[in-house]
């Protein structure tokens, strides 16, 4: 579904990725963390062709994004959903004009037709709708428009890959956990193939098939978690030290349930 090849990119003489390759297939669900800085958000920039790289190819279904003209860029976007770290409502449109955004902009359905689309998509996302549908993002909690904005991504693109930026950064444990369990279910339920961009490595580890371990532009890790658990790269393990309990606790959960 997703591959990089051999890539480079970066601004005017600083490199900020350096010699990328991995593929992600379809179904799988992969979480890219790093320090701040390290190149984890331009990774998403690049598999959505809103960056080129200066050296090798940016590919999904076989097809190099890097060289296609900026039309066929917004077709291939279509099978892909991205969520941004703050949601990225529109402040001024209700949360039913915001879920329902692409339907309206660019469809000749009812507002009614519509109207039935995001009920469902809002229920599917677990919120009310007779509740919140027509009111304003602000009057929502955090994680409640973190929840719309994966609903907008979902009505607007029907995607295959659903891309992540901090999915989680400042909300609440419950909050958290609520997002985290849409997130998988999305990758179970719609096999959707699943880019997850986090520092917060708790979730990382409750919502990952796959890790991979970015340090100054560099893969310094690309496996399961066993292997990251007892991965001996100094980088690795600078990075993951003050986690180490909280990984200690996901194996031994993952042991008792015979994972």
């Amino acid at each position: 579904m997703i591959e990089l090849r051999n890539v480079d990119f970066g601004y005017e003489d600083k490199l900020v990725l350096k010699n990328i390759s991995f593929r992600i297939d379809q179904t799988e669900s992969v979480v890219i963390m790093g320090p701040s800085g390290s190149g984890k958000s331009t990774i998403l920039r690049l598999v959505l062709g809103l960056e080129c790289p200066q050296r090798g190819e940016v590919l999904i279904d076989s097809q190099n994004i890097s060289v296609m003209s900026e039309k066929e860029k917004r077709e291939l976007r279509k099978s892909i959903g991205m969520v941004f770290q703050d949601g990225a409502l529109f402040d001024s449109r209700t949360v039913g004009e915001n879920v329902g955004y692409y339907l309206i902009e660019h469809t000749k359905m009812s507002w009614k037709e519509i109207e039935k689309k995001v009920v469902e998509m809002l229920g599917f996302v677990g919120l009310d709708a007779d509740e919140i549908i027509d009111k304003l993002p602000e009057l929502l909690s955090g994680g409640m428009q973190r929840r719309v904005a994966i609903g907008r991504a979902l009505l607007s693109t029907n995607p295959r890959i659903m891309l992540y930026d901090e999915p989680t950064t400042g909300l609440d444990p419950q909050s958290t956990e609520n997002v985290l369990a849409l997130i998988n279910k999305l990758t179970r339920e719609r096999s959707i193939s699943t880019i997850v961009v986090t520092h917060q490595i708790a979730d990382a580890l409750s919502i990952a098939d796959r890790f991979i371990v970015i340090h100054e532009g560099e893969i310094a890790y690309d496996g399961d978690f066993v292997g990251l658990r007892e991965c001996r790269d100094e980088r690795v393990r600078a990075f993951l030290g003050p986690f180490r309990a909280s990984m200690d606790l996901v194996a031994e959960k993952r042991f008792m349930n015979g994972v």
